[in-house]
């Protein structure tokens, strides 16, 4: 019996008799349908949500992927109108009468810090916000910047743009101001929100500061930022008043924490909220209005303003939470994601608030005040469903199973991964030991660009492998591609490509067709090209097998090595640089720079300190290279291409080089391999 047969999981028996899909027949028979018959089975889950126009079975569907014949397209329920705020809002309130449910418990950075919001109570804030908005004179279109830590006003930023037709692009927190200053300007949004700062662990971010120097950025490009509305929140006297301990670390509030304040530009959110009226009608949205933009790591070194639709993204992510998570009505939802990634998008806010969920935010990290706090979280909360990335798994694994095993974690039913491949070890760890061996693990594959899961188990219904994201989701039809473009069928491996769309798919990558096409669907006319490589193993089941291109996954983070690069460039004692991959047991991968220096500069402890932190500054700490390595030459083609292919060799130090006939000087490679960095 080979490794593959035995190293099959069942589902749980306890959560198969329940669950909303029961078996690999039910499955098979609901896939089997939405392949055969997509607009029927579409439509009619689409039907469950409120339409100030239901879309008909006439234009439900139209696309095109192979740009020599049209542009690309993708629509679903164009002639639809509805509004997603009222959707995961208001329907909860007036139609389903669950106003009195809890929508979010958050958690704060320190253990003590807590507070919860019903959806009526949350409803209410968002009106409120909504009229905020309306009297900065923004307008149905118009784009806004949110730069927020993981607290309940960023969710009611998001749904107050989202009530008004307003577009969102939320920029993760732990961005530079670089960073953030180009995301602004690509949106062209003139209004930022933003907070005073956060505790991530012990250490506090001045979120504030970092989002002036972004604004100062865009002011020298040109671009001015008209309004900068900011949440106290470390600094506001929410726990202990008076009587608080401000030099606590990791707590609020604090007064360690200083910005500086423009008038006229710079107002207080909660001063603004004090004003604002609890009563604001929707904005009735055309279903392929754009929702919102999330800025993703682009291989020309910017980013791609990836742009999802009203209807489409919010059917989807809907159903794909409540089949991959198997939602019940009672359950609590605890995905540990941050908001400024598709994730927290997806399945934080707009899929779970989609099906009335209870969730979990939290604002820290899972190793303050130790190791447990994940766990912690679990018992406190009663947890059922949890959401979580490889990187984390992998992290905790190195404390020991007893910060896992010291808490209750009884509830917990589901665990679910996310963001990279999970290689098996740390599978079996999840399952064994935070699991106890009786939960269901859902490996979940999707992108940025895809809106929610593609290839994923469902948790009542699908044998497991450890590693192996398993099978297609509804509606997803994957193939796997060779380097020429023919299919290969049966066992194999090669391009992950996708032969439909399917509703929650992306539409654009704003105000830039060319990319677009270029990105996904040049390599390979006809389909969806993701851009990461799989392969089919003799029963059926997908494993992931990363990146083809020129991205790199750190702990979940998708980077391009052409951006890192670019910020290289800007190192004074650099003149070329080459970015590649490494695989790190925590991070997964983890960036391996060679850098060739200028004449008369010397390669020492410091330049390579500063190097780290000019990739930390300018784009993000999670960019920073964990290896910096000289490189007196790059392995070049006669034609001047940098042969990467060598340089992950060198980094990994594998010697089996295989054809360098193409190189221009082959006598580089040994010298790359004297000046490898361990």
């Amino acid at each position: 019996m080979s490794s593959e047969e035995i190293d099959i999981y069942q589902p749980p028996h306890h959560i198969q008799t329940n669950a909303h899909c029961k078996s690999m027949r039910d499955y098979e028979a609901m896939y089997k349908d939405s392949i055969e018959n997509p607009t029927d089975f579409w439509h009619k889950i689409a039907q469950t949500f409120y339409w100030k126009k239901l879309p008909s079975l006439e234009n439900f569907s139209t696309y095109n992927f192979n740009s020599s014949r049209s542009p690309i397209t993708i629509k679903w329920m164009s002639d639809g109108i509805t509004n997603v705020c009222y959707n995961v809002l208001d329907r909860n309130v007036y139609e389903r009468k669950i106003g009195d449910k809890v929508a979010f418990y958050w958690e704060g950075n320190d253990p003590k810090d807590s507070s919860k919001i019903t959806y009526a109570e949350l409803l209410k804030e968002v009106c409120k916000f909504a009229n905020v908005l309306k009297s900065k004179g923004l307008t149905r279109g118009d784009r806004v910047a949110i730069y927020m830590p993981m607290i309940v006003e960023l969710l009611v930023a998001m749904l107050a743009c989202a009530r008004l037709g307003i577009i969102h692009s939320i920029v993760f927190g732990g961005y530079s101001k670089e960073s953030l200053g180009n995301r602004i300007q690509a949106a062209r949004a003139a209004v930022i929100i933003t907070a005073d700062g956060t505790w991530r662990g012990d250490k506090l971010l001045n979120i504030k500061e970092v989002a002036d120097g972004a604004i100062d950025s865009c002011a020298s490009s040109g671009f001015k930022v008209e309004h900068c509305i900011v949440v106290r929140h470390v600094t506001a006297n929410h726990n202990a008043g008076e009587n608080a301990d401000m030099d606590k670390i990791g707590c609020r509030p604090t007064n360690k924490i200083q910005f500086s304040w423009q008038a006229g530009r710079d107002v207080w959110y909660d001063d603004e909220m004090s004003r604002a009226s609890d009563i604001c009608d929707v904005q009735w949205m055309d279903a392929e209005d754009p929702l919102f933009i999330l800025y993703t790591s682009g291989s020309t070194g910017r980013p791609k303003g990836i742009m999802h639709s009203q209807a489409g993204y919010m059917v989807y992510v809907a159903t794909t939470f409540k089949y991959v998570f198997d939602y019940k009505e009672d359950d609590v939802y605890f995905c540990t994601a941050d908001i400024g990634w598709i994730t927290g998008h997806s399945y934080v806010c707009y899929g779970p608030m989609a099906n009335g969920a209870t969730s979990v935010i939290f604002e820290g990290v899972p190793f303050f005040p130790d190791s447990s706090r994940y766990w912690q979280i679990v018992e406190k909360y009663k947890v059922n469903k949890f959401y979580t990335a490889p990187t984390a798994i992998r992290a905790l694994m190195k404390f020991g199973d007893d910060f896992v095993t010291r808490c209750d974690r009884s509830s917990l039913e589901i665990l679910g991964s996310v963001g990279e491949p999970i290689n098996s070890e740390a599978w079996l760890w999840y399952h064994n030991v935070v699991g106890a061996g009786r939960c269901a693990i859902v490996d979940t594959f999707w992108q940025t660009e895809t809106g929610g899961h593609l290839i994923t188990p469902l948790p009542g219904a699908t044998p497991t492998k450890p590693g192996s994201a398993t099978f297609p989701f509804f509606g997803v039809e994957p193939v796997l591609l060779s380097e020429d473009g023919h299919v290969i069928e049966g066992q194999g491996e090669g391009h992950l490509a996708f032969k439909r769309p399917w509703p929650g798919m992306m539409r654009a990558i704003y105000e830039n067709y060319s990319q677009f096409v270029s990105s996904y669907f040049k390599k390979f006319p006809g389909y969806y090209a993701c851009g990461d490589g799989a392969r089919r193993d003799k029963d059926g089941y997908l494993w992931i097998t990363g990146r083809i291109d020129d991205m790199l996954n750190v702990s979940g983070h998708l980077i391009s090595t052409a951006e890192v690069e670019s910020v290289l460039a800007h190192h004074p004692s650099i003149i070329e640089s080459a970015v590649v991959a490494k695989p790190h047991k925590v991070k997964g991968e983890c960036l391996y720079c060679f850098v060739t220096l200028k004449n008369g500069e010397k390669f020492d402890k410091e330049l390579v300190a500063s190097i780290k932190n000019l990739v930390r500054v300018k784009m993000a700490p999670f960019a920073q290279p964990d290896y910096i390595q000289e490189a007196p030459s790059l392995p070049k083609t006669r034609s001047g291409k940098i042969m990467r292919r060598i340089l992950r060799m060198v980094a990994v130090g594998d010697r089996n080089i295989g054809d360098t006939s193409t190189l221009a000087d082959e006598s580089v490679i040994e010298e790359l391999f004297r000046l490898r960095v361990e």
